[in-house]
């Protein structure tokens, strides 16, 4: 069903669609998180910048951006292709595990925490970025068109964005101040919080913890991938009874 012309095109309309979502939703919350700064005089750069050190803003645009692309790609040059360039397949792949990570993280850890965002979430934007598109990114996982058969060593591009973040956030953490309640260090999760109850060894745990977890979606999407290849094509190979 997934190679079908009419599923590639409306699947390809729902990405972009998603991708336009997405957007819409960031804007949102970022336009509150900087109006609230600068209604309170708070450093509106310090803000913009701990905005986009959250996981889930980053994973989200890099989601939008994607998706984008695949939808540009298929209507203008995948309409006659028989599966999706690698490059385009390995971003699908590394997206789709940031969001669903993100989806999992917030759903059972961080849903009832107050983040310092520098202000109240927009609900429907944090709906959209936690629930809804982490959702969808998962659907497209099993049913998004003229999906490629990745190599295993796929996984060690899809987990390098995930190691670059938590050195940057561990690293960039004790160096801001925070604009909200003024403390000489900024975290984007309390999980992340060295000075919380716990200190480094309850971070490493987290970190390791969330490492195993992005391995296994990566691992796991993936898996997905080169099984829905190698269906595809197994049912375009014409079988012999047909051929006699």
């Amino acid at each position: 069903m997934t190679r079908t012309p009419g599923w590639a095109q409306g699947w390809t309309i729902a990405r972009a669609a998603m991708a336009a979502l997405i957007v819409a939703a960031i804007v949102a919350q970022l336009a509150k998180s900087v109006g609230t700064s600068i209604g309170l005089g708070r450093d509106v750069g310090t803000t913009i910048a701990n905005f986009f050190s959250f996981f889930t803003i980053l994973s989200n645009a890099s989601a939008a951006v994607v998706l984008l692309v695949a939808a540009i790609w298929f209507w203008t040059r995948g309409r006659d292709a028989d599966r999706e360039p690698t490059g385009l397949a390995v971003a699908l792949a590394a997206v789709s595990t940031y969001m669903i990570i993100t989806g999992i993280v917030y759903n059972t850890l961080l849903r009832n925490v107050v983040l310092p965002q520098g202000s109240e979430p927009v609900w429907w934007s944090n709906e959209v970025m936690h629930l809804i598109a982490p959702l969808f990114l998962l659907a497209d996982v099993f049913f998004g068109p003229l999906r490629r058969a990745l190599p295993w060593r796929s996984l060690w591009w899809i987990v390098a964005f995930p190691i670059v973040w938590v050195v940057y956030t561990m690293v960039r953490g004790p160096l801001v101040t925070n604009p909200v309640s003024g403390d000489p260090f900024w975290y984007p999760y309390p999980f992340l919080n060295p000075n919380n109850p716990g200190g480094w060894p309850s971070v490493i745990l987290y970190v390791i913890g969330i490492a195993i977890a992005i391995v296994a979606v990566a691992s796991f999407v993936v898996w997905w991938g080169r099984r829905s290849a190698d269906r595809a094509v197994v049912a375009s190979v014409p079988q012999t009874a047909d051929m006699l």
